[in-house]
């Protein structure tokens, strides 16, 4: 395998570094308010990162996942929460543009809006019971058929960057369906009858995300508002995992290197009274940055690794495995180095306001958001022993 990233991928990352330097500038007051860092999304939307991965044929730059990941793992040194927020974008967009599932009609009517119009598109799949990407519960929001389109009622979560987007794209559930796993896509635009936002994100990490509650109470939306039906989305929610929650690994492991960085800066600038050099020099101090960066590399190749498989293999069951890997191991090492560099950093990084304490907690999120880690690992031993997911046991007695 060739580790060497090409000159293109380099001069994205490097304009990805110099946004992310511009974002952490604001990220301290965008954690402290849990306010949308609007200025962000636009400088994102102004550099082309609205079609950064649509293929060219539907007017995109038409980049790899690999050049995503890259990209993004860039923009998630700056602030963890912009980038975080913002790829909710390509998390919805790219599965509808690469499933064959999805017509060619509806396909052209999403390039349209983003590349043309430049509209922002959040996703909004989450329930308060679950996910809505796993597919073992059915959803609970549900649309009615109406002349002239569909009255959707329900409530969903975790509704990232909702009121800075310009359209929500809703898993919902068609009322006529007979299937557990059957399900409808639609795109819900601000100021659509029956939709209001419950501004309830106030959480420990992560919070400039904005991941409201969305609520919709007989939400009058038209036909041509659904890009995507099927009476069982198993196979679409398969293939689509890449984009659906792997592309929020890179974000992740940006955010570990940039706690690692920060370590680093800290100890080497920081010398105690009475002493001639600083805490960098402290065998225990060395002992832990080399033990992180460790850590940070394995992190890194793994997940670069599952990209590069991802784009050359397409949802196979291997590249499937090595992105559980990925997330699992991006979620370990970022839990493991934000922590590590708070106690390190010392009781001046625990203040707010401080880089290091606000990392701790956008990373604490790490292992828990979808997949959360034991989660992957259940994947993994299944992969790895060859067995067949429908043959094993539930881990609770269903009702």
């Amino acid at each position: 395998m060739d580790f060497e990233i090409t000159a293109e991928q380099k001069r994205l990352r490097n304009h990805c570094l110099e946004l992310a330097a511009d974002f952490a500038t604001r990220s301290a007051q965008h954690d402290r308010e849990a306010s949308h860092p609007v200025e962000n999304y636009n400088q994102l939307r102004q550099a082309g990162f609205l079609h950064l991965t649509i293929p060219r044929e539907f007017g995109g730059s038409g980049h790899s996942f690999l050049t995503h990941t890259i990209a993004y793992e860039a923009l998630g040194g700056g602030c963890p929460s912009t980038a975080l927020a913002f790829n909710m974008h390509a998390s919805v967009v790219m599965p509808i543009l690469e499933s064959d599932e999805v017509t060619a009609e509806a396909k052209q009517r999403i390039a349209d809006l983003v590349v043309r119009q430049g509209k922002m598109i959040g996703g909004n799949f989450s329930e308060p019971s679950h996910t809505g990407l796993v597919g073992i519960r059915p959803l609970k929001v549900t649309a009615r058929p109406v002349d002239g389109g569909y009255r959707i009622t329900g409530r969903k979560m975790f509704a990232s960057m909702i009121e800075a987007a310009d359209y929500v794209m809703v898993l919902v559930y068609p009322e006529s369906a007979t299937s557990p796993t059957a399900g409808m896509l639609a795109l819900i635009p601000p100021d659509a009858e029956g939709r209001r936002v419950i501004a309830n994100w106030d959480t420990l990490g992560m919070r400039a995300t904005r991941s409201d509650s969305l609520v919709l109470q007989d939400c009058w939306v038209p036909e041509t508002s659904v890009i995507y039906r099927s009476d069982d989305m198993t196979r679409f929610r398969r293939e689509g995992l890449n984009w659906f929650w792997g592309s929020y690994t890179a974000v992740y492991l940006g955010l570990a290197g940039a706690a690692y960085d920060e370590l680093r800066r800290v100890v080497a600038n920081r010398t105690p009274d009475g002493f001639t050099q600083s805490l960098a020099w402290h065998p225990d101090v060395r002992r832990h940055i080399a033990e992180l960066s460790v850590d940070l590399e394995a992190a890194r190749l793994i997940t670069y690794r599952s990209a590069w498989l991802r784009d050359q293999q397409g949802p196979s069951p291997e590249a499937t495995a090595a992105m559980y890997r990925a997330k699992y191991m991006v979620g370990h090492a970022t839990s493991r180095i934000t922590r590590v560099a708070l106690t390190l950093g010392g009781a001046h990084g625990i203040f707010k306001g401080s880089r290091l304490e606000q990392l701790f907690r956008d990373g604490a999120l790490a292992e828990i958001q979808p997949p959360p880690s034991d989660f992957c690992l259940w994947n993994i031993g299944l992969h790895e022993l060859d067995l067949d997911p429908a043959a094993s046991l539930p881990p609770l007695r269903p009702v």
